[in-house]
């Protein structure tokens, strides 16, 4: 058995986009846990952050982003926004952000 390594840009993509829908996943998991101690700032994030996956996310997580960005929104007490597209390294650097104030480490 040897190493497996990541070399083509499209692998690369494919590892870091499972990376980080995982990471989202579990972040938007803990901070359904925790609503009653975030505030509407750190809940409109949770929405902005689950919307920025929308082009990322395949399948059923994929189709489930929209519905949990407009939830958090709502308790955010904020309008729907445009679902924009976000470069994975910017959600990464969000994720990171609220993983830290969400003590999720």
């Amino acid at each position: 058995m040897g190493v497996h390594r990541i070399t083509s840009e499209a692998a690369k993509y494919y590892a870091m986009r499972e990376k980080i829908v995982g990471s989202t996943l579990s972040i938007l998991g803990i901070a359904s846990e925790k609503l009653d101690e975030l505030n509407k700032e750190q809940l409109e994030r949770l929405g902005d952050l689950a919307a920025a996956m929308l082009a990322h996310a395949p399948g059923n997580a994929g189709k489930m982003m929209p519905i949990v960005a407009r939830l958090f929104w709502k308790l955010a007490g904020v309008k729907e926004k445009e679902f924009k597209f976000v470069e994975i390294e910017e959600i990464e650097k969000e994720i990171e952000k609220l993983k830290k104030e969400l003590d999720a480490e």
